[in-house]
């Protein structure tokens, strides 16, 4: 399948997007721990490794939509 860049710009558009979000979310996560928020412990480690994953997903699409904007 050939990458056009079309596909290009939304591959990094998406990548863009979950680093803006994720970022956000992540300071916001990080407020309310410093806050002493009661939470349980799974809490925070389910959702830090959501932050973790969506930002290894950014970087695995940003990567891909930067070949394809290269290539195109």
């Amino acid at each position: 399948m050939k990458l056009e860049r079309k596909h290009a710009a939304l591959l990094l558009g998406v990548a863009l997007w979950n680093v803006v979000t994720f970022s956000t979310f992540a300071k916001n996560l990080y407020a309310a721990y410093e806050r002493g928020e009661d939470r349980a412990a799974g809490y925070w480690i389910a959702h830090t490794v959501l932050i973790v994953v969506n930002f290894a997903i950014a970087g695995a699409l940003g990567r891909l939509g930067w070949k394809a904007f290269r290539r195109s």
